[in-house]
């Protein structure tokens, strides 16, 4: 099993437990929070919000983590190398530059004589 793979899996563990988590939340002050009522059971309803919120903040950053991670990981194995015009490019050598060559050796220059007067 390759690197990306365990990090998929663990991406979507992490995904399925902060849509668990958002959806126990009522942003209105309902659902889990205001079912507790009492202060006796987990601490009471402030805990149980904060609890909430932490735990949303955590597997936000964890996912990120996980997506940033994963990223650095994929080594492109389910690229197309397959294309004919990859395989062609890689195979033909470049084509080199001919430079002409001259027939005749080129003169050397000449000062010009002095006038004289």
């Amino acid at each position: 099993m390759s690197t990306f793979s365990i990090f998929l899996v663990l991406i979507t563990i992490v995904c399925f437990l902060l849509i668990v988590v958002i959806m126990v939340q009522n942003p209105k002050g309902g659902g889990l929070s205001s079912s507790l009522g009492g202060s006796q059971q987990m601490g009471g309803v402030q805990k149980t919000t904060d609890f909430l919120d932490k735990s949303t903040w955590t597997l936000a950053t964890i996912l990120i983590a996980l997506i940033l991670l994963s990223s650095l990981s994929f080594t492109g194995a389910l690229n197309d190398n397959s294309s004919k015009i990859i395989q062609n490019s890689e195979s033909a050598p470049a084509p080199k530059a001919v430079v002409p060559t001259p027939a005749v050796p080129a003169a050397t220059p000449v000062a010009p004589e002095p006038v004289k007067k």
